[in-house]
């Protein structure tokens, strides 16, 4: 499994698109959205966060969604086409081993968008928190990016090659939009904002900004991005088991 996990990564890395919209497109969005606001400027219902802030933990994170969810869907339904999977069954790998290969290879090239995002949120708009706040923030978002991780596993096992891409277009784009990374959550209609809050894009962006505030990330967030965890990790197993039968 480590072997598959290094050679994820390599590839990974050598996919200068995938690189560009992973890591260098939410800096972009960041500076787009939040360049001309105050640092005085506050989002309602944030418990006094500022637009900037709120903004870098929210492309932070949408930044390691794409580089998890995107990258890992398209590519192994691609794989599925092209026969390496075929091959990869012919070895000892269990199923969970895939999944868990795939999803570990993809939250460490996940990282550097998340770091990007807060070194251009530093210098442009001068944020500023504790050390332990950077770690803390880098650290949660960098683990939350594994529940779309193995999500992505799942589209790309449930897809087929034409229509993973957009299939994965509306699960990424409506997870981004209603679990509140491109805007706060606060603006929707009530009954929206009760859906939206349990979602895992916004259990997600919300341990990031209690972070921001001091304060330890909400059980109820931890619980909610955990059980997603539990349930696509499971959902993917079993797409890999049950491709595995038809083949």
């Amino acid at each position: 499994m480590n072997s598959l996990i290094k050679l994820e990564i390599t590839r990974a890395l050598r996919n200068r698109k995938f690189l560009f919209f992973s890591v260098i497109y939410p800096s972009v969005l960041f500076v787009i959205i939040a360049g001309s606001q105050s640092n005085s400027d506050e989002i309602p219902g944030s418990g006094g966060l500022s637009v900037p802030a709120f903004m870098m933990v929210s492309m932070a994170s949408f930044g390691a969604l794409t580089a998890v969810l995107m990258g890992n869907s398209e590519r192994i339904a691609k794989e599925r086409e092209s026969g390496w999977v075929r091959q990869l069954r012919l070895t000892t790998l269990p199923g969970r081993g895939y999944v868990l290969a795939k999803t570990a290879s993809a939250a460490v090239v996940s990282l550097p968008s998340i770091v990007v995002v807060f070194v251009v949120a530093a210098v442009f708009k001068g944020i500023h928190f504790e050390a332990w706040q950077w770690l803390a923030l880098t650290g949660a978002i960098w683990a939350g990016s594994l529940c779309f991780a193995a999500l992505g596993v799942a589209i790309g096992y449930l897809a087929s090659g034409d229509a993973v891409r957009p299939i994965t277009m509306i699960i990424y784009f409506g997870l981004s939009i209603l679990g509140g990374l491109w805007m706060p959550t606060a603006t929707f209609p009530q009954w929206l904002q009760s859906t939206s809050s349990w979602l895992p894009t916004h259990a997600y962006a919300a341990l990031g900004q209690a972070i921001e505030l001091g304060d330890a990330p909400h059980a109820k967030d931890v619980t909610l991005l955990v059980a997603y965890f539990v349930l696509f990790a499971g959902g993917a197993a079993w797409l890999y088991r049950k491709d595995t039968l038809k083949a």
